[in-house]
């Protein structure tokens, strides 16, 4: 496994952070991480950057202890921290020369190559002979991401990697994450539904310091549960529609739209639709729904009593 890590605990004085986090992560995953503020998910990526200590618990990064072989972690590791920290006086390439040297090697490449080759792929060429400073936030990202792959890095943790960027630098930075995770196991936290879905292969959700799901995007999308929003001319009582087949809950969302979720794959408009015809309705909208990555998310981290 690229990223292991086994019932990993932290604590902020009486705040817990994390409680028994396990989770492992395989070479040429792309995983969303995602949670709500103050889940943590960056005190998470901290601690297997090796930036911060557990209080308890074991994470390996490419095989390496992040607590006792830290200069391995990070030589094996690209990282780009949710506040970017770049030198604003330096010039990107100024930049990314220093940061290969930090590194003491850029790969096979020499340093020279290997940052033409990461100014390409990051789309930094028309602003690489600008200071860091004169930079929008978008290309200050690019020259984020582009350090952190220096070193060509077999892991790459990235947090909030797309923030800033426009529509067309978006598709962009996608597009690259998707290539890199080809070959490489890649981390990303993302608050962007939308990203997660183009880009990656699963998702870990994290609520209140504790794993609350871990599935397949595939799996999610299959799944056996089916929403139908439905709209009538007249209120109906929900008792009435929960005595259609299949039926897990109803709820009246408002006026006299309801949302019927049900434990079946088959469509079940149709039933619906004969429901209100039965019972004297019209049938004002009826959308079948996929339970996708925002409902889950939403369902398990929302508040609870």
């Amino acid at each position: 496994m690229s990223i292991e890590v086994t019932h990993i605990s932290k604590a902020y004085g009486s705040q817990k952070a994390l409680n028994d986090v396990s989770f492992s992560l395989k070479k040429g995953e792309v995983v969303g991480f995602l949670g709500p503020n103050g889940a943590g998910k960056s005190t998470m990526m901290k601690i297997l950057t090796t930036y911060i200590a557990a209080n308890g618990g074991q994470a390996r990064v490419n095989g390496f202890d992040v607590a006792t072989q830290k200069k391995d972690v990070q030589k094996s590791i690209g990282y780009l921290p949710e506040h970017n920290p770049l030198y604003l006086d330096m010039y990107v390439k100024e930049y990314l020369g220093f940061s290969a040297s930090i590194y003491g090697s850029a790969g096979k490449k020499t340093g020279k190559e290997r940052i033409k080759e990461v100014i390409d792929l990051t789309g930094l060429s028309p602003e690489a002979h600008k200071k860091i400073g004169q930079l929008s936030k978008g290309y200050r990202q690019r020259t984020g991401l582009a350090a952190a792959m220096l070193h060509d890095p077999e892991v790459l943790i990235l947090d909030e990697p797309t923030t800033g960027l426009d529509p067309n630098q978006l598709i962009e930075i996608r597009s690259l994450i998707r290539d890199m995770g080809q070959e490489k196991t890649v981390l990303l936290s993302t608050h962007i539904m939308q990203e997660v879905e183009a880009i990656c292969d699963r998702v870990i959700i994290i609520n209140k310091g504790e794993i609350v799901a871990d599935k397949k995007l595939a799996s999610l999308r299959e799944g056996t549960e089916q929403i139908i929003e439905v709209e009538f001319d007249y209120r109906v009582e929900p008792l009435l529609l929960e005595n259609l087949p299949q039926v897990q809950s109803v709820n009246n969302i408002y006026d006299f739209v309801y949302e019927l979720r049900f434990n079946t794959t088959k469509d079940m408009r149709p039933a619906v639709f004969d429901f209100a015809h039965d019972n004297g309705l019209k049938t004002l909208k009826l959308n079948k729904k996929n339970k996708n990555l925002e409902s889950l998310f939403r369902e398990l981290t929302g508040n609870k009593p």
